[in-house]
């Protein structure tokens, strides 16, 4: 992979995008098999302490790399702005095809900027490009501003404390944008091996017996648990405590679910485990167990998933996040 890079201190937006413009006109005439990707803008908002950690986040997404990110890094004390232009791509060895040119730019901002960052961003980003928004680290003055500009936000709902503060907050964004919920996509596994699971006449009929639930999962991951439940509870239109929930803490290195049991008549369970390789399933009555490989994406994958979902729309979502609201009061 090869960088063309630009950078300039004391800085404007419009300056910046004259910038980025120079670095692909001149990549493209010296070389015309590459072209710029051209899918979505993402946009990150973030502490200038912790920006290493989330441009490394981000660099480990894969595949699923945005056409042009924006990183702001929010500095106390900063008055100017400050910015850095990186364009990557990888150039064919044999002149054949064509290569894709991928942007990154970093801009060091004040606390001052965020109220107006919208006039910062927009000369920046894509026009007519699907654009997506992450602040992991809060700074909600920066997502009210830049709120009627971009497409989608990408939030963590396991990030805060109080599931139902952070099952509102995600509710209230739903009713602007299209919201992409980390929380909800560390569920996507256990949703699909629980859905496979019961997938036979006879099995569906048996969870319409459906009289418990049980879902262990990491200490900070109470939204994914709950979001679990909101989705079964919303799929199978379970009233308010119609079967009963039971959340447990464990041990577990990664965030998300550690394990998940669904109780139903005639003593009939199912249970799937984190295990290595993937989720551990075992039966009852009877005891019998198997594995399913390949379940896990790994934080790294939830994010790249995050970013691909920008593209996508989840029916089952918005429906599972009210549910869940409804078991966290």
């Amino acid at each position: 992979m090869t960088e063309d890079l630009w950078s300039e201190q004391d800085t404007t937006p419009d300056a910046i995008e004259a910038a980025l413009r120079e670095l692909l006109r001149e990549r493209h005439a010296a070389n015309q098999t590459l072209a710029p990707a051209r899918v979505l803008n993402l946009v990150v908002v973030v502490d200038h302490d912790w920006k290493g950690e989330i441009a490394n986040r981000l660099q480990r997404v894969g595949r699923y790399h945005a056409s042009r990110t924006v990183l702001c890094s929010v500095e106390e004390g900063r008055t100017t702005l400050d910015a850095r232009a990186v364009m990557s791509y990888e150039e064919t060895a044999d002149g054949a095809g064509l290569g894709v040119m991928r942007e990154e730019v970093e801009i060091d901002v004040g606390p001052e900027h965020l109220e107006h960052l919208q006039t910062i961003i927009d000369p920046i980003v894509i026009a007519e490009l699907e654009t997506m928004l992450w602040s992991p680290h809060g700074h909600d003055e920066a997502v009210e501003a830049l709120l009627g500009m971009v497409n989608v936000i990408l939030l963590d709902s396991d990030d805060t404390a109080d599931p139902g503060e952070a099952f509102d907050r995600a509710t209230r964004l739903l009713s602007s944008v299209y919201v992409v919920d980390l929380a909800w996509l560390r569920t996507t596994p256990w949703r699909e091996r629980l859905a496979a699971s019961f997938d036979a006449p006879d099995r569906l009929a048996a969870l319409r017996t459906m009289c418990r639930l049980g879902v262990r999962h990491r200490s900070g991951s109470n939204a994914s648990a709950l979001l679990l439940g909101g989705w079964l509870a919303s799929r199978l239109g379970w009233r308010n405590g119609e079967a009963p929930i039971e959340l447990e803490e464990v041990d577990q290195d990664t965030p998300g679910l550690s394990g998940v049991t669904v109780y139903c008549g005639d003593g009939l369970s199912v249970s799937l485990d984190r295990g290595p390789g993937g989720l551990r399933v075992r039966e009852e009555p009877g005891g019998r167990s198997w594995q399913v490989l390949g379940a896990s994406r790994g934080e790294a994958g939830i994010l790249g998933e995050g970013v691909r979902q920008a593209l996508l729309r989840d029916p089952t979502y918005g429906p599972a996040l009210a549910a869940a609201r409804r078991l966290a009061a």
